[in-house]
């Protein structure tokens, strides 16, 4: 078999022209599929990687409506909840770069950081910060981003909360969790609150919360849920997986569109090499009813077919793959993380997402080697000979 193997991968040097360009076709479908299913796992690297002792409580109507901060202490109170803290969307621009996107959170810096155990701030650092009112953190991403460091200042354009907002930065953090966002800027929710007026004045926009017993989340989540009720403003609790989850729910028409294209660019790839693998059988009839008249088998014959297709696929799929990891995962992937990382924080190629995009070349290149294959092994000699005569 071995030696029938090295002969279908001879006869694909037989047009070179052809077999280069059907497996730079089939490479750069790879390539596509491996970068819609990377967007795919990146998009669900949050909920994947939650921390399952962690929930988190907004209104029950929708996540953009706020809730009175009272509300924070009610929850602290609830029996399972060992810390809470809360932030707000703040939504705001480097007016130096409008087009550049990143999260803006005001939180409440004395309990951010120890429900959110992950975002490692250096000791000094995190003092300066807690000691100066306009004071910041932001991502170790996004500080190369915006070209700042600690104890630079720099001013940002509200959206939601209109007005240009005055900060110092004192701190950079790392993370050491997938599921983080390195391009989040974070300050005092005090600061934001002291310039607002009216209704939109002492109003946080979700609660998170850690608890003492993972297994005890959805009892937890209820009981804080039930406190509010008979309140003007009921909320709903969920964890943090079911939160980041429902958030990605409203993109989950665009998800399995993904998803269905890149099955679908994987068999256009099949289409094209199962019509490269019959060509080369037609141009090979009287070859194969030759190797018919002096003894070959039909499986033999069958097999130099799928050799070939087998060739073909590997070949596709090693260089579609080897293709991926600088253009998708250090290009692509770097971008993303850089200047989208509230949706995408961890832009990598996994091994699953490898390992299907190569399996699925080579077995799709054998499905498609199939009826070829089968007409080889079923050929006439008398016919074959006497149709090249």
């Amino acid at each position: 078999m071995m030696q029938l193997l090295k002969v279908s991968a001879r006869n694909l040097m037989r047009n070179k022209f052809r077999t280069l360009f059907t497996i730079l076709g089939a490479a750069v479908a790879i390539l596509a599929f491996a970068t819609l299913q990377t967007v795919l796992s990146a998009w669900n690297a949050a909920a994947e990687h939650s921390a399952k002792d962690r929930i988190a409580t907004r209104h029950k109507v929708s996540f953009v409506i706020t809730l009175p901060k009272r509300y924070i202490d009610t929850i602290r109170a609830t029996d399972g909840v060992t810390a809470a803290t809360w932030a707000n969307w703040f939504g705001a621009r480097d007016p130096n770069a409008p087009d550049s996107f990143f999260a803006t959170l005001a939180v409440d810096a004395k309990t951010f950081l120890e429900v959110y155990d992950e975002i490692e701030v250096p000791a000094d650092q995190q003092r300066a910060w807690l000691e100066d009112r306009r004071g910041a953190v932001v991502g170790d991403v996004l500080a190369k981003q915006l070209k700042v460091g600690v104890g630079d200042k720099i001013t940002l354009s509200g959206t939601i909360y209109p007005g240009d907002w005055e900060f110092n930065i004192r701190g950079i953090y790392k993370a050491t969790r997938k599921s983080v966002d390195r391009s989040q800027f974070l300050f005092h929710w005090d600061y934001m609150n002291e310039g607002l007026e009216g209704r939109g004045k002492d109003q946080i926009g979700w609660v998170i919360s850690r608890i003492d017993d993972a297994k005890r989340s959805a009892d937890i989540s209820a009981t804080i849920d039930k406190a509010f009720d008979v309140k003007d403003t009921q909320t709903v609790t969920m964890s943090e997986r079911a939160m980041n989850v429902s958030f990605m729910a409203m993109l989950s028409a665009m998800l399995t569109a993904l998803n269905v294209v890149s099955l679908i660019i994987m068999l256009i790839m099949a289409l094209i090499l199962g019509n490269t693998i019959a060509m080369g059988v037609r141009e090979r009839t009287g070859e194969y009813a030759v190797l018919r008249a002096v003894g070959f088998m039909p499986r033999q014959i069958g097999f130099l077919v799928v050799g070939e297709a087998f060739v073909i696929g590997v070949a596709s799929a090693a260089i579609g793959m080897g293709l991926a990891y600088p253009i998708v995962e250090k290009g692509l992937g770097r971008w993303l993380e850089e200047n989208m990382g509230a949706w995408f924080p961890y832009f990598r190629i996994s091994g699953e997402t490898a390992a299907m995009g190569m399996a699925l070349a080579v077995t799709l290149a054998l499905i498609a080697s199939a009826i070829p294959a089968w007409q080889a092994a079923k050929l006439n000699v008398t016919d074959a000979l006497r149709r090249v005569a």
